[in-house]
């Protein structure tokens, strides 16, 4: 059964699904592709590894706890038992188009994820990367279907809900980009390859509904209101997509 949505679904944005809808879609994108560009380019799906470690504050109040304090025999120094701080390990799924004879990086698409967007790190390091790939001849598609978290850096477009954009070497510092509403159909969009080789197309609303449809998302998902929140006016509109024999909070929570 296909996503209720004519584009993006907000329920998918929600922390408990997102993660899944994320690695799932990635999927569905490296095998729509594969099946266009062989024999003379092949997919691979990479990873970004973030950590996120407790700030300098946080890092004090770990190490200034020893359970147990161990004193040398010398009247020198002291050998305390402290604790090493939690870290939190983050992985990014994204897909690369690659040269089937050079091994060479073509294409690389992201999907963005709630981190690559947040003011901090994660996005420094994210936006570092993609700054070097404008300087070199990979193309660069970039997906955001996700409201939360302010937009990656790109003149000339409309405020909107979603993103797309694809980055070619040869019309930078121009791009294709599309910006999409929480009403719009998810486009179909160019993935350029390498030289006059035609580009490959991802329908992007395609591969949500097939997405949507081999999880089962519509079991679950419905549970909770959109994160984050919709507008008074979004919500309204939302109500005549809630799926048949699925209970829906009475109201949704609204932002203004």
């Amino acid at each position: 059964m296909p996503s209720p949505f004519p584009g993006m679904n907000p329920y998918l944005e929600q922390p408990a699904a997102w993660q899944d809808f994320h690695q799932r879609l990635i999927t569905y994108i490296s095998d729509a592709l594969a099946a266009q560009i062989r024999p003379g380019f092949f997919v691979k799906i990479e990873e970004s590894v973030f950590i996120h470690e407790p700030d300098a504050m946080e890092r004090g109040k770990l190490f200034a706890r020893p359970d147990v304090s161990v004193f040398e025999s010398d009247g020198g120094s002291v050998a305390r038992i402290a604790q090493l701080p939690d870290v939190e390990i983050e992985q990014h799924s994204y897909v690369e188009i690659r040269d089937r004879h050079s091994r060479g990086l073509v294409t690389l698409i992201e999907v963005l994820s709630p981190s690559n967007k947040r003011y901090g790190p994660d996005r420094e390091q994210y936006m570092q990367k993609r700054g070097i790939l404008t300087y070199s001849p990979v193309s660069i598609v970039e997906i955001d279907l996700l409201r939360g978290g302010p937009h990656l850096p790109l003149t000339g477009i409309p405020d909107c809900d979603y993103r797309v954009m694809v980055s070619r070497r040869s019309m930078r510092p121009d791009v294709l980009a599309w910006a999409i509403n929480l009403h719009d159909v998810l486009p179909v969009i160019p993935i350029p390859l390498k030289g006059d080789v035609p580009d490959a197309t991802l329908d992007l609303q395609a591969l949500l509904h097939k997405v949507y449809d081999a999880a089962g998302y519509e079991d679950y998902i419905y549970s909770t209101s959109p994160e984050p929140p919709l507008t008074s006016e979004q919500s309204e509109w939302a109500k005549q997509f809630a799926p048949f024999g699925v209970s829906q909070p009475s109201e949704l929570p609204t932002q203004t």
